[in-house]
């Protein structure tokens, strides 16, 4: 089914290389793992391939190094149905990577290396005015430069592109962006950093959610885990519970759950249905390993929902 209307996504992509081990090793501690690959991942392309398997029409800004990895990641990126002709090749950079622990409950622990994501300037942001400009949503994440999501927050602003943005990984944000900000998505961790109340409850997540209001932000979805979601639009707020599945590998299972909600936003879903149908792409995601290859498809994400009927 195709979306009605068009996504842009602004974000990192990364080489993923991902070792499952039984548990952290402790400093001077070395372990065997029993599972390694190479994924390919990145917040920015986690969710537009998310988007992308789901139905979305998009296009992604963004850079990779010139490098073979940077080069099959952009193949693959075109084979989820992304246009990557806003992706950026930079000359005598490395393509972004992440070094992932994962242990035997499927926690994850996590070292980054941006290198061509840091090349993601304003001024390239900028240069891709248009894309912004002629989508209906802008989805973004926080590990490309915070000068460069402004710029394009403010391009997207200009041109009644609503603004969504997945504040990871955690950190302050100025209130000049907040007021830009349509759609906010943090998990507990971010909605502390960005609201200093540590959301324990359901009642601190409607706390949390009060302050963003008041900076400006409309809608604002705090993910707590296996716990769902606390969604709140103008003050009045909800948990709306996830899917019970056993879980393999929690990488990217919010990257999709953002992907898959903007799909399902711009195909005007009501916001508790789009959130539904944001879990439940989350929930398959969780049963496989690795970022992108655990992406579910539309057809498996409206399967999996029609067995919940």
């Amino acid at each position: 089914m195709a979306t009605h209307g068009k996504l842009a996504v602004l974000g990192s992509i990364n080489a993923d290389h991902i070792l499952n081990l039984p548990a952290f090793p402790r400093p001077g501690e070395t372990l065997q793992g029993d599972h390694y690959q190479v994924a390919f991942g990145g917040k920015g392309a986690n969710q537009a391939v998310a988007a992308g398997r789901a139905g979305a029409q998009l296009s992604f800004i963004a850079c990779v190094g010139d490098d073979a990895i940077g080069e099959r990641i952009r193949q693959q990126l075109v084979q989820d149905k992304i246009d990557t002709a806003p992706v950026s090749v930079i000359a005598g950079e490395a393509t972004g990577v992440a070094l992932i622990f994962v242990n035997a409950e499927g926690e994850n622990v996590i070292g980054i290396y941006p290198g061509a994501n840091a090349a993601l300037t304003p001024e390239r942001v900028r240069a891709q005015q248009a894309t912004i400009a002629d989508a209906d949503a802008l989805l973004m994440q926080l590990e490309t430069p915070l000068e460069s999501v402004m710029a394009a927050a403010k391009i997207a602003r200009a041109h009644g592109t609503q603004v969504i943005v997945n504040p990871a990984p955690a950190c302050a944000l100025p209130d000049s962006l907040l007021a830009m900000i349509d759609v906010i998505t943090p998990n507990e961790t971010e909605a502390e950093a960005l609201t200093g109340v540590r959301v324990d409850s359901d009642e601190k997540a409607a706390e949390a959610a009060q302050i963003l209001h008041h900076k400006g932000i409309g809608r604002v979805l705090i993910t707590l885990g296996s716990r769902g979601v606390w969604f709140s639009e103008q003050g009045r707020g909800e948990r709306i519970a996830g899917f019970r599945v056993k879980a393999v590998d929690t990488i990217a299972a919010g990257d999709t759950f953002n992907g898959a909600l903007l799909v399902a936003l711009l195909e005007q879903q009501p916001l508790p249905a789009a959130i539904r149908f944001a879990h439940a792409a989350a929930a398959i995601a969780v049963t496989r390993r690795g970022a992108q290859p655990s992406v579910p498809w539309r057809e498996e994400i409206d399967r999996f929902l029609a067995a919940q009927e």
